[in-house]
C-alpha cells in the first residue's frame, strides 16, 4: 500500500487531507478556537485576521470553528450513510444473487428498479421535507437511495462466485447458506465493495451539503458546511470569504474520498497493481 501511495501522489494527498479532516472532527472541542455558536455582532463579516484566521460570518461567529465542527457533522453523516447503505445492499443484494428465481425478481426487477427510477437526491429531499430536518432523518434520507448501488454490486458479485468450486465443496460438506455466504462468498466480494464505499462517502458528503444548503439538513445552531454556504449567499460580493472557505472544505473532503477510492481500486485490482508497480 505504501508503494502504491508513493506511485500515486494524488492518493497520498487525498489520504493526508482525509486524516486532517478526521483529526479535526475527533478533536473539534479542543482544536476550535471559539465556540461555533458564539455570537459577536460587533465583529460581524470581519475579514481574516490574527484574531479570526478565516474571518467571521454575518452573526460574528468564527468561520474556522464552524468549519471544524462542520467536519465532524459531515464525516458522521458520510460514515453512517455508507454503513447503513452497505448493510442494506449486502443483505438484499446477497439474497437476490444467492437464491435467484422469484427472490431475485422481486428484489432486482421490482424493488431496485423502483428506487432507480427516481434520483436519490429527490427521494432524500422528499423524505426530509416530510419528516423534518435533523441528523437522524438526514442519514435515513440519504440511505434510502444509497443502498441500491451496493445491492446491485453485491448481486453481480454473488452471481459470479456462488457457482465456484469452493462454494460447491462447502455445500457438499453440509454447510448452511448463512455460513457459506459469510465464510466463503463474502470474503471474495469485499474488494469492489470497499472501493464503492470509499467513493460513496464522497457522494454522501456532497449530498449532505446539498440538503443543508436547501435548509433540509441539521438545523442551527449545529455547524454545517452546506448551511454556511446558504447563509453566505447574500454576502457573496461584500464578504466572499464566507463562501470560499466552506466551499474549499467541501471540495477537499470530496476529493479526498475520491482519490482514496481510486487508490484502493488500483491496489486491490491485481491487474492495475502490476501496472502501478511497474
Amino acid at each position: 500500500m505504501a508503494a502504491s501511495l508513493r506511485a500515486q501522489p494524488l492518493a497520498a494527498l487525498g489520504l493526508l487531507f482525509l486524516v486532517i479532516f478526521v483529526v479535526l472532527a475527533v478533536f473539534a472541542p479542543w482544536l476550535a478556537p471559539y465556540n461555533p455558536a458564539s455570537l459577536d455582532l460587533f465583529n460581524r463579516l470581519a475579514p481574516p485576521s490574527h484574531a479570526h484566521w478565516l474571518g467571521t460570518d454575518e452573526l460574528g461567529r468564527d468561520i474556522l470553528s464552524r468549519l471544524i465542527y462542520g467536519a465532524r457533522l459531515s464525516l458522521t453523516v458520510a460514515v453512517s450513510v455508507v454503513a447503513l447503505s452497505f448493510l442494506l445492499g449486502l443483505i438484499l443484494g446477497g439474497l437476490a444473487g444467492y437464491y435467484g428465481r422469484w427472490i431475485d425478481v422481486i428484489i432486482n426487477t421490482f424493488l431496485m428498479n423502483a428506487f432507480l427510477a427516481l434520483p436519490g437526491i429527490l427521494l432524500a429531499i422528499a423524505f426530509v421535507a416530510f419528516l423534518g430536518p435533523g441528523l437522524l432523518n438526514l442519514i435515513l434520507a440519504l440511505s434510502i437511495g444509497g443502498w441500491v448501488g451496493y445491492a446491485r454490486l453485491v448481486r453481480a458479485q454473488v452471481l459470479a462466485v456462488r457457482e465456484r468450486e469452493f462454494v460447491e465443496a462447502a455445500r457438499a460438506l453440509g454447510a448452511g447458506d448463512l455460513r457459506i455466504f459469510i465464510r466463503h462468498i463474502l470474503p471474495n466480494i469485499l474488494q469492489p465493495l470497499i472501493v464503492q464505499a470509499a467513493i460513496g462517502m464522497a457522494g454522501a458528503v456532497l449530498a449532505a451539503a446539498t440538503l443543508s444548503f436547501l435548509g433540509l439538513g441539521v438545523p442551527p445552531p449545529t455547524s454545517s458546511w452546506g448551511q454556511m454556504l446558504n447563509d453566505a449567499r447574500p454576502y457573496l460580493f461584500d464578504a466572499p470569504h464566507l463562501v470560499v472557505f466552506p466551499a474549499i472544505a467541501v471540495a477537499l473532503c470530496v476529493l479526498s474520498f475520491n482519490f482514496l477510492g481510486d487508490a484502493l481500486r488500483d491496489y486491490l485490482d491485481p491487474r492495475t497493481r502490476l501496472t502501478v508497480g511497474l
